[in-house]
């Protein structure tokens, strides 16, 4: 029953560093939706960009995944912008910007959890800031 209290207190803290974002990672993760992803996910992230109407699938509202997943769910997030869970709307990796998604230099995101997950750092920064988004 001791190490139980410590245990919790180490769990919570770290999904606690897990939602604590870096300003400057939002920020930039905030530019890089604005130049490539606001024509399919549109301004506010909840889906009917301007593309929307040439595009297969819906758009979805990107400002609820942790409702939807109950908690953020970056692997997942991550996963569908760097094509390792294909979306038929993005063809695998993300569509024109695949290149620029697998970026020169590995970037940590800890997930609620406290797993790290390698990722770009583009897609760090994006995963950020759209974490920083949610309702």
């Amino acid at each position: 029953m001791a190490i139980r209290a410590p245990l919790t207190l180490a769990l919570s803290l770290l999904a606690s560093a897990a939602a604590a974002q870096d300003p400057d990672r939002v920020a930039e993760g905030e530019a890089i939706f604005a130049q490539l992803c606001v024509a399919c996910h549109g301004a506010t992230a909840t889906g009917g960009g301007p593309m929307q109407s040439v595009l297969a699938v819906p758009i979805p509202d990107l400002t609820d995944l942790a409702i939807r997943a109950d908690g953020f769910p970056h692997a997942l997030v991550i996963a569908k912008i760097d094509g390792r869970d294909p979306l038929l709307g993005h063809g695998g990796a993300m569509p024109v910007w695949g290149d620029f998604f697998e970026g020169d230099a590995a970037a940590f995101v800890r997930s609620a959890s406290g797993q790290p997950i390698v990722t770009s750092e583009p897609i760090a920064a994006l995963v950020a800031w759209l974490e920083s988004i949610q309702q």
